[in-house]
């Protein structure tokens, strides 16, 4: 049995459920983290040492670190355009998944913070303002590469989608200005296309 330790609101979460549900893996979820608690305890310390969700459980094996818990889950279940053959599939794809890590989460967090999180009076504007901006350029960036492609590596959805793609989300809920980037609105309606992501990513934000 496959369990997943993590509320299903976080963005994490989300990125392993999703690709979970792609692979047609069975998931046992249990809420742990914020209003739910559980991460500060000692039995959750010992298997997760950062008190962070999710942790994977898979048998015996205890993981952490969502982009590395989706890559395990494609390395051992993916089938069929989901399980990516060659070495430079595999390469592309993380690129993509460390490329949102690295560039967008800590802006966007910025804004999802005060926008979502915050009450109004105490939001820092000057911050979401100047993270918007930022965002709105790394978002270009994948725009432009979707103007060859109609995901990350190509005809078929894979891994590498994922990360970005539950942030597209939060993206386009968020009342912030967005320039034009059709590339990248045409991508997110494919996404919606998909049963998986509407499940385990489009819900409320909280």
């Amino acid at each position: 049995m496959v369990r997943v330790l993590g509320r299903a609101n976080s963005i994490n979460v989300q990125k392993v459920m999703w690709c979970a549900a792609e692979l047609g893996i069975t998931v046992e979820r249990h809420d742990i983290g914020m209003q739910f608690g559980g991460n500060d305890t000692p039995e959750y310390l010992a298997k997760n040492p950062n008190g962070l969700i999710p942790t994977l459980e898979d048998g015996e094996l205890t993981i952490w670190e969502s982009n590395t818990i989706v890559r395990y889950l494609a390395d051992t279940y993916a089938q069929g355009e989901w399980a990516l053959a060659t070495s430079a599939d595999r390469a592309r794809a993380s690129q993509w998944m460390d490329w949102y890590l690295t560039t967008i989460h800590a802006p966007l967090s910025v804004v999802f913070r005060n926008l979502i999180r915050t009450p109004e009076p105490e939001r820092d504007m000057d911050a979401v303002n100047q993270a918007i901006t930022t965002v709105n350029k790394l978002w270009m960036v994948l725009d432009m590469h979707l103007g060859r492609h109609d995901y990350v590596l190509g005809e078929h959805l894979s891994i590498g989608d994922i990360p970005a793609g539950c942030a597209v989300y939060r993206w386009y809920s968020m009342d912030v200005e967005r320039p034009e980037m059709p590339n990248l609105v045409a991508w997110y309606q494919r996404l919606q296309d998909r049963d998986a992501f509407c499940t385990h990513v489009m819900m409320p934000l909280t």
